[in-house]
């Protein structure tokens, strides 16, 4: 009786996930036809021709985004709470004011940014010329066109991550923060001494989690680079889109073989987080 129970979540589990992750592996291994049909078994030769230098760039853009784009937010929303944390006027505010980006969907958010990097109307470059500094292609030129790119990812995740870290900072036992007050802790020692071991494991989670979206990211860089310029902003899920559907490519064999190459990287980040990073997660 208990396995009809799980009947459909077995079900939903074979259909969504197991059925496409089986897909994509039989097609990583056959050629396809000009419409993306399945073709002759070609075995692992879309795996082999990945050890080139295109695709080790790819791996390269792809590392540095997930870089440039996690501990920012991560450490920024730390900080943030940190400071909302303080007894000032207005916390409220500020702290709905902060949580703000969450609201905004990825396409929104990106549409948002494209306005603001525009080169001739955007706010940026406002700000720059108003400082004496001379206009920047933010999206146009391919030394600046990743990092920017990543701080419009960062904006995105900072209210999520907000919201947690408050929570957490609520959940957190006030006798333990009262106790370290009278003990003569304040500012930044009650913070790295009580407060911050005390939301390791909020932040252990935000690590994962937002590792792997930085992995999966899309939106916001289909709209505001399309992969470029000279593809510095393409990164490993954008190559794969390319591959299976941009500009009426079919190869849907080399893609779900990057897709493969994809997944095995979230999981051995996700198991090196876990093996490194939990070790130092205090569990109250």
């Amino acid at each position: 009786m208990s396995w009809l129970l799980l009947l459909p979540s077995v079900a939903v589990f074979a259909l969504f996930i197991f059925w496409p992750l089986g897909r994509t592996l039989y097609l990583s291994t056959h050629g396809n036809d000009i419409f993306g049909a399945p073709g002759a078994y070609v075995g692992l030769d879309h795996y082999a021709d990945m050890f080139s230098a295109s695709f080790a760039g790819i791996l390269a853009t792809t590392a540095l985004f997930t870089l440039i784009s996690v501990l920012p937010a991560v450490l920024g929303a730390l900080l943030v709470v940190l400071l909302l944390e303080s007894r000032i006027r207005g916390v409220r505010v500020l702290r709905t004011a902060f949580a703000l980006p969450f609201a905004f969907s990825v396409a929104t958010a990106s549409v948002v940014f494209a306005v603001i990097y525009n080169p001739a109307i955007g706010i940026a470059n406002g700000l720059l010329g108003a400082v004496g500094v001379d206009r920047v292609d933010w999206l146009t030129d391919p030394s600046i066109a990743l990092p920017a790119v990543g701080a419009a990812t960062v904006w995105m995740n900072l209210g999520y991550n907000v919201l947690v870290l408050s929570a957490g900072v609520a959940a957190i036992p006030q006798e333990v923060v009262e106790a370290a007050r009278l003990d003569g802790a304040t500012g930044w020692r009650l913070a790295t001494g009580i407060t911050i071991p005390l939301l390791s494991p909020q932040l252990f989670f935000l690590v994962v989690v937002s590792t792997i979206h930085a992995l999966q990211s899309f939106g916001q860089i289909h709209i505001l680079t399309k992969g470029g310029p000279d593809d510095a902003t393409s990164t490993l899920v954008y190559s794969i889109y390319e591959r299976a559907f941009a500009y009426g490519s079919s190869d849907f064999g080399a893609a779900s073989a990057q897709a493969v190459v994809l997944l095995l990287i979230m999981l051995a980040c996700t198991a090196v987080q876990f093996g490194i990073l939990e070790r130092r997660v205090h569990y109250r």
